[in-house]
């Protein structure tokens, strides 16, 4: 029986897998599915496919992703929004 919840090390020496790798990958799972799912779901469907843990591809996310999944958890209410200083009009 294979092993659950490989560690990001092994997917890494497995395909190879860079930040620029994977940013791509999850751009292209969110794009080929006409933005049906979102980026936090491409990544939870991405770890589950690969058998990784989630708490591990961290270090895979590249900035640019990471301001999309920002963004994201913002308008999902997920986390807080930010307003730096904006003043009501």
């Amino acid at each position: 029986m294979p092993t659950k919840n490989k560690n990001i090390n092994e997917l890494i020496d497995e395909n190879f897998m860079d930040k620029n790798k994977f940013s791509m990958t999850i751009e292209n799972m969110v794009k080929d599915s006409n933005r049906t799912i979102n980026y936090i779901d491409a990544i939870v469907d991405f770890c589950e496919s690969k058998d990784i843990e989630i708490e591990s591809v961290v270090k895979l996310i590249a900035p640019s992703l990471k301001e999309k999944i920002k963004a994201e958890a913002t308008r999902l209410n997920y986390i807080k929004k930010t307003t730096r200083g904006v003043l009501p009009l």
